[in-house]
């Protein structure tokens, strides 16, 4: 019995239900809402993304947020050793964030070729500052202190979010919930020794309900105000009840929100529980196939936000990277961060280009597909279509620029007589059994000539099954 034949009994509910298991698993806290459940089922389909860290730190290349934070850790380095002269410089670049070039239409086009389907963009970063038109907070983008408020497209937010769903992409917004510009999170009386909010919040019950009012109405601003929203994703995992008392009322928050948003997926991230509908675990895929909802969220580059000598990961890294997290049920949300300008970086654009050409061959072995063991063999990556065919993705060694002449597939094998096809060429590729696998014979011409660069799919139509 091949390991297919064994596997199969084991996954076919998965298979049949499209996933339905890993959505029921990502919300074992009790989450029945089925319009929530079928979002989480779109969700899956989508596989590839974008996320956009954009704000004014920018302007000086750096790290997100994170130098304002005076924890010893090299994310939050600055290049003077006073910090609060720090500060003051930093906080004062909303007088001079001017992002002329700023074209959320290239964006979403260039995402779109690449064959993205959402965005995440980041409404707001820890560091506070609003890419949107808060009535909340000045610190935000579309106040008079900030030169660009002058411009039609100041409401950066709702620009992106317009642009992109004209393109046809699903729309996320990232929030965070730290606030370290807020005086009801950072308040200005006292010190702040780290990440968390810098007062007890049983000596100053106040302050933390204004926290709470003000996170909830900034979220409000963002369900009622900028069109349909897929996904609310949550960052800042450490404001929550189990550290320090950090409870932002969740429950509140998430009724609110869907009352506006039906169906809305909730990311509270790293918060395991009834908010987080699904994970994304940063910069890392994991070993093997969760057994939940899941989506790597991981920069094209060294950094989420924009820098000026980043270096980028090569377009095969990035297929192979989408491939190997497909193939184990997850998504990708890839990170760019655009300049100060408003443009995103020529080398990003580039590397989307090259993923773009590589997807519009092999698109098919990728979206709306689900994970089916053995998940990989060798060079092979495997998907399963909802007609229940088996895409076979070769991820060749460094080196390889065109599929080998003869593969071994150990895991399963066609039905005899079943088409074995290399996906984007005409006609079929021959192949034979062989132990409990089987082998692919290419032709001189499909050896010399491939589809497409960086990765090669097999199409098997009928894959032996049996109890």
């Amino acid at each position: 019995m091949t390991y297919w034949n064994r596997a199969a009994a084991a996954v076919l509910s998965m298979i049949v239900l499209g996933g339905a298991a890993q959505a029921q698993k990502a919300t074992d806290e009790g989450e029945t809402d089925p319009l929530v459940l079928r979002k989480l089922q779109w969700f899956q389909d989508q596989k590839f993304g974008l996320i956009l860290h954009w704000g004014t730190y920018a302007q000086w290349g750096i790290v997100e947020s994170w130098s304002i934070c005076s924890e010893d850790e090299p994310w939050c380095r600055r290049p003077i050793d006073d910090y609060c002269e720090y500060c003051r410089r930093y906080e004062a670049l909303q007088k001079t964030f001017n992002p002329v070039r700023f074209d959320p239409d290239a964006w979403a086009e260039a995402a779109r070729d690449a064959g993205m389907r959402y965005v995440v963009f980041t409404t707001k970063h820890h560091d506070g500052f609003c890419m949107f038109d808060t009535k909340e907070t000045e610190y935000r983008i579309t106040d008079t202190a900030c030169p660009f408020h002058t411009n039609p497209r100041a409401n950066v937010a709702l620009e992106v979010f317009n642009a992109f769903r004209r393109k046809g992409l699903g729309i996320g917004a990232y929030f965070s919930k730290p606030d370290w510009h807020s005086p009801y999170y950072w308040n200005p009386r006292w010190a702040h020794a780290d990440r968390n909010m810098n007062y007890s919040i049983a000596k100053h019950p106040d302050l933390w309900r204004q926290f709470q009012a003000y996170t909830f109405d900034q979220i409000q601003e963002l369900m009622t105000g900028y069109g349909g929203i897929d996904i609310l994703w949550l960052d800042g995992g450490w404001v929550n009840p189990g550290n320090l008392g950090q409870d932002i009322r969740m429950d509140t928050i998430a009724a609110m929100a869907r009352s506006h948003q039906p169906g809305l997926i909730i990311v509270d991230r790293a918060v395991h529980g009834r908010y987080e509908d699904y994970r994304t675990p940063e910069q890392q895929v994991p070993d093997t196939p969760p057994d939940y909802v899941w989506e790597t969220c991981m920069t094209m580059g060294d950094s989420w936000s924009y820098a000026p000598h980043d270096r980028y990961k090569p377009a095969r890294t990035l297929v192979h990277t989408l491939v190997n997290i497909v193939a184990k049920g997850g998504n990708l949300l890839l990170g760019i961060g655009p300049d100060a300008t408003g443009q995103l970086p020529p080398e990003s654009v580039s590397r989307l280009k090259e993923i773009g050409d590589w997807l519009s061959v092999n698109g098919r072995a990728i979206y709306a597909t689900r994970p089916i063991p053995p998940y990989k063999d060798g060079n092979f990556r495997f998907t399963r279509e909802a007609s229940g065919a088996i895409d076979a993705i070769y991820l060749p060694a460094e080196g390889e620029d065109a599929p080998p002449a003869q593969m071994t597939v150990h895991a399963f094998r066609p039905v005899k007589g079943t088409a074995v096809r290399l996906v984007g060429t005409p006609g079929t590729v021959s192949w034979h059994e062989g132990g409990e696998g089987f082998t692919i014979e290419l032709t001189n011409e499909q050896h010399a000539h491939p589809p497409c660069a960086h990765a090669w799919t097999f199409r098997i139509d009928q894959p032996e099954k049996g109890g």
